[in-house]
């Protein structure tokens, strides 16, 4: 069957952030009808990547774009018959930021006891224990929060102590009083990575990819008009300028979507993942 001839839909589950302009883009000039997939329908997952691949294992979506902490745990932990990873997306770092409430003026981070984190498994829960590894603290208590608002309510209501998010999403509640930021930590791998389900066949993947790729390139051409569009977005949480610009200029995306995964850096990658992840106890 031909990909302008299918019958269903592909679902797209993707973070509403501004790590998703190049999606925007492609969606938007046509690159995924012109690279061959018709049908499809972009759902967004404020609550993270945890959730993703909890959509992914039920089949609710077909094709993830997330965090590349999130997937190699959990292809790590059972879920390689699932869902696999067939695109890099962000080769830079990811910056997470370590926030706290406004009113907890002297807890540090030597101090946190119990942490907000979206799901299991997600970005928020397995950079918790790269966290803890790097500080030499003491195994977290965690709370799942589902979300953003959710996670900063809880560190103000008391019912943790500190949670993590990504830094210039943080940043805006940071000047505006409502967190305190406590510090940061970069991922030691490419923080972004797009994945498909087992049951998705490789002609939708690969003119998935293409679509995407040709969305990054507009961006990397374009930054100004991606600038513009996280600002003026109503979905997306941004209103500072210069925050955003400071972002595009460090945020790398790959310029090799479909091909990267099958090449040996990327697999050293995985490999040093892996390794990370083993010895901040993710998994065994």
């Amino acid at each position: 069957m031909s990909l302008r001839k299918m019958a269903t839909t592909v679902r797209i589950g993707f973070v509403p952030e501004h790590y998703a302009v190049p999606l925007v883009f492609a969606k938007k000039l046509g690159y995924y009808e012109e690279s061959g997939l018709d049908k499809y329908e972009f759902v967004p997952y404020p609550s993270g990547s945890g959730h993703l691949i909890q959509s992914l294992k039920k089949r609710e979506i077909d094709i993830a774009v997330g965090l590349t902490e999130a997937f190699v745990r959990g292809i790590s932990t059972g879920d390689e018959g699932e869902y696999s990873i067939v695109g890099q997306y962000v080769t830079s770092p990811l910056r997470w930021a370590i926030s706290t409430g406004i009113g907890r003026k002297d807890l540090t981070i030597a101090d946190i006891k119990k942490v907000g984190i979206s799901r299991l498994g997600s970005g928020s829960h397995v950079m918790s224990f790269v966290l803890a590894m790097e500080h030499g603290l003491a195994p977290f208590e965690y709370q799942v929060q589902d979300n953003f608002a959710n996670l900063r309510a809880g560190v103000n209501n008391g019912t943790t102590d500190a949670f993590m998010w990504e830094y210039f999403t943080s940043k805006k509640y940071y000047d505006s009083g409502d967190i305190r930021h406590l510090g940061d930590i970069y991922t030691p791998w490419p923080s972004w990575v797009i994945t498909a389900g087992a049951h998705v066949e490789a002609s939708v993947v690969d003119a998935f990819n293409r679509g995407t790729q040709r969305g990054i390139d507009y961006f990397n051409a374009n930054k100004d008009k991606g600038i513009d569009h996280i600002l003026e977005s109503d979905s997306l949480d941004y209103n500072n300028k210069e925050d955003v610009e400071n972002w595009a200029k460090a945020v790398v995306f790959c310029d090799n979507v479909a091909e990267s995964v099958h090449q040996q850096p990327w697999r050293d990658v995985v490999a040093k993942t892996k390794d990370v992840l083993r010895e901040a106890g993710v998994i065994q």
